[in-house]
């Protein structure tokens, strides 16, 4: 199995463009912060699985979704970098690929109502844009495809996010999603669509009372934005 790794649209590759400071809001934090994270998290009802690098996520995340199972994924620099879209491209694992539904759609108005239904697949992938060490965990997009899922859609939520992600505070978060996710997130858009992006609805995970429902992938390196 290949793995993708950095893109054109990585991070590394847009910093200078995007403007943004990596000193600030890219770091990896030391072990004592990443466990006092994953601590936290698991108390507001989220599991954590902590995996060392883009490897062990890709193997984590492929062993919580059985064969025949409905997915769908947002837009997600990270799981472009640790092989996920390659995966599914390969059309190997027996996935009910929705997203593959909805790319090959020529009618605007069924694309759009697939898009709609896909918000509450069975298993629902999604990167994040900044975990606080209080364990929140933070994403913002631009037409809420993504984050719709996140609060109560998705029958099952799996997040893929690195270490990079983590920050002091709830504050923190927010202002690392409008400081540095977003300029990046902005300059890709640019680069591959030929437009900006914009910041359209945001999400906060604070607690989750469905035992089970949502997991983190917490991998143990920088990835994303």
């Amino acid at each position: 199995m290949s793995m993708a790794g950095l893109t054109q649209y990585s991070a590394a590759n847009l910093v200078g463009e995007a403007g943004v400071d990596p000193g600030t809001w890219n770091r990896s934090p030391p072990e004592e912060e990443i466990a006092e994270t994953t601590a936290a998290i698991g108390k507001r009802g989220i599991r954590v699985v902590q995996v060392p690098d883009r490897r062990g996520a890709l193997e984590a995340l492929t062993g919580l979704i059985p064969r025949g199972a409905e997915v769908m994924h947002g837009s997600s620099t990270t799981l472009i970098e640790i092989g996920y879209e390659e995966l599914l491209r390969s059309e190997t694992m027996g996935w009910v690929d929705l997203h593959g539904r909805i790319t090959a759609e020529n009618d605007d108005r069924k694309r759009a109502e697939i898009r709609r239904r896909s918000v509450a697949a069975d298993y629902f992938v999604s990167g994040a844009n900044a975990i606080a060490r209080t364990g929140e965990i933070v994403a913002c997009d631009q037409s809420g495809s993504r984050v719709g899922a996140w609060p109560f859609a998705a029958g099952r939520l799996i997040i893929v996010a690195g270490v990079n992600k983590i920050v002091p505070t709830l504050g923190d978060a927010v202002r690392r999603v409008r400081e540095y996710a977003f300029p990046l997130e902005n300059a890709r858009a640019k680069r591959a669509y030929g437009t900006p992006s914009m910041i359209g609805k945001c999400v906060i995970l604070e607690n989750e009372k469905a035992e089970g429902r949502i997991t983190l992938i917490l991998v143990g390196e920088a990835l994303g934005y």
